[in-house]
């Protein structure tokens, strides 16, 4: 069933994502994207979609004390943690299409794992470019297709069968902008210069299957809006065990590959203008 959270519930999913997700997916693409996109001691640093915070809570260690890192995010719970967890950072309350920022604010944007949740993409990636200085650097990750991942697809099978399309379709959502010819001419046809991609394969660890699934419902798919009751959740895991049982370790830890791109630009236009003297 799909529900509007409510504040408690969005800062309970959030909980569960930053204590879930973060440390078995996310946390180990941070210092990855940050050097895509070149940051360095005492820049200024926009993370958009920030989630939680871990990007940039990563960039505010990297940038140090002369430095300046923003997060912004939609989603009021998600904020609600990461304030917690990193009270040094300015967090702001927003969308990517519509970024709370003046132009020309930042040295570096980042963004990791969000861009497939906007509803207006080139509007977004025009707005990160808007806030970029001249000669700022974008950097921006995404997961690669359902289809090339590990463990998911059977995941979004099982979750399709025992909880419906919302749910599965939940699970599909991260994986929709895996093609990399399109996503080029996304970026080329947003305003983004000097267009670069690299595949990299990260590794998914969780401490067991019952982990990793539980990670995504109760964390992600309330995120997502979706909320499943006790008796599917507990369906859902005693099947899960046989169903992703070839990615066990002998260690007893779930371990799978997690392929991602990192898209990177440059804003190049911008500066070309600003030394013709434009505004």
């Amino acid at each position: 069933m799909v529900n509007e959270p409510n504040l408690a519930d969005q800062i309970e999913g959030a909980r569960a994502y930053e204590g879930l997700h973060v440390p078995a997916l996310f946390e180990q693409w941070c210092p990855r994207v940050l050097d895509a996109a070149g940051v360095e001691v005492g820049q200024s640093v926009l993370d958009v979609a920030c989630g939680t915070g871990v990007l940039a809570r990563e960039a505010t260690a990297r940038v140090g004390p002369a430095g300046r890192v923003a997060g912004v995010d939609p989603g009021a719970g998600m904020l609600a943690v990461a304030g917690e967890l990193a009270p040094n950072v300015e967090w702001q309350e927003g969308t990517a299409e519509s970024l709370p920022f003046r132009d020309q604010s930042f040295d570096a944007v980042v963004s990791q794992f969000g861009l497939m949740f906007f509803s207006d993409r080139t509007k977004a990636l025009s707005e990160m470019v808007r806030v970029l200085k001249p000669g700022g650097r974008l950097a921006v990750a995404v997961w690669d297709s359902l289809d090339n991942s590990d463990a998911y697809p059977i995941a979004v099978k099982l979750l399709e069968r025992l909880a419906g399309d919302d749910a599965a379709n939940a699970l599909r959502a991260p994986f929709v902008l895996g093609d990399k010819d399109a996503l080029v001419a996304l970026f080329e046809g947003s305003g983004v210069e000097s267009v670069g991609i690299e595949t990299v394969i990260g590794e998914a660890r969780f401490p067991s299957i019952k982990t990793m699934v539980e990670a995504d419902l109760r964390g992600w798919l309330p995120v997502m809006g979706v909320f499943l009751n006790e008796d599917q959740i507990q369906g859902i895991l005693e099947e899960a065990e046989t169903a992703l049982a070839e990615y066990v370790t002998a260690e007893g830890d779930m371990v799978f590959n997690a392929p991602a791109h990192i898209v990177t630009g440059v804003n190049h236009h911008r500066q070309s203008r600003w030394l013709e003297g434009g505004t």
